[in-house]
């Protein structure tokens, strides 16, 4: 290493001049290394709040009746099942007045759908509910092509007054009862909007092929028994309505094997 001299003064004066030296390129290297340190947690910290953006999921406002199975039928009512006995219970409880209509397949095991203004509906719309209530039953995982069905109107589905006398979901029935024979067990799956002007979402429906119809539905999926397994079903869905939630589709169509057309 070569060391420059100045001749001009002592060589005590050139060592303290070097040592001058020394002091602040030490402090120069300890100024860096703490930049250095400084500059690494921001870029942790900033690495760190982009991780989290990622994990944040935007969640979407959701309708009341899309936690349970529903549709809009021809003439614009909503029908709305439940997806287990402590949603029908809850359907039942919360969301039947006295101008709506109760359906249920006559079998151990189904949804109960509940058709709202439907004292006020049209044989199509009736039928298109009792259609409903017959593929969210039982009748679909067992392989029935079809079943009964019936509606009865609020006065006549009751629950018992004897606490505990029924169980969750099930409930007492008077009076004559409408009676819907040999329902077949199908449905059109298609993209429906939901939600105000310019706050639109698009999610799947599952309806009826008669309510698809009178609606102008054109590219909506027809879903019958088959022998294609429930999520196997749903993915084929999504790709035929360039539809990305499957999970969406999977909570809305009934259990069982699938034909998809």
């Amino acid at each position: 290493m070569d060391i420059a001299i100045d001749f001009t003064i002592s060589a005590q004066e050139n060592a303290q001049s070097y040592f001058e030296r020394s002091k602040k390129a030490k402090a120069k290297s300890e100024g860096a290394r703490r930049s250095i340190v400084d500059l690494k947690a921001k870029l942790s910290k900033a690495e760190s709040q982009k991780q989290q953006q990622k994990s944040i999921k935007v969640v979407e406002k959701r309708e009341w009746f899309e936690k349970f199975n529903w549709f809009f039928a021809s003439d614009g009512r909503l029908a709305v099942g439940g997806r287990s006995a402590e949603q029908n219970e809850e359907l039942n409880s919360r969301h039947f007045d006295d101008k709506d209509l109760f359906f249920h397949a006559d079998i151990f095991g189904a949804s109960v759908v509940i058709l709202k203004d439907g004292v006020g509906s049209g044989e199509q719309c009736r039928n298109e509910a009792a259609q409903f209530a017959a593929s969210f039953s039982k009748a679909w995982e067992s392989l029935q092509t079809t079943v009964d069905v019936y509606s009865l109107r609020k006065e006549q589905v009751t629950k018992s007054r004897n606490t505990g006398s029924l169980g969750t979901g099930s409930f007492l029935l008077k009076g004559e009862r409408q009676w819907y024979k040999s329902v077949p067990l199908e449905l059109c799956a298609f993209i429906e909007e939901l939600g105000q002007e310019g706050k639109k979402r698009r999610v799947v429906s599952v309806a009826p092929e008669s309510a698809c119809r009178h609606r102008g539905i054109k590219d909506g999926v027809i879903i019958s028994l088959g022998k294609t397994k429930k999520s196997d079903a749903a993915k084929l869905i999504a790709k035929r309505l360039l539809y990305e939630d499957v999970d969406y589709i999977m909570q809305h169509i009934p259990a069982g094997p699938f034909r998809i057309d």
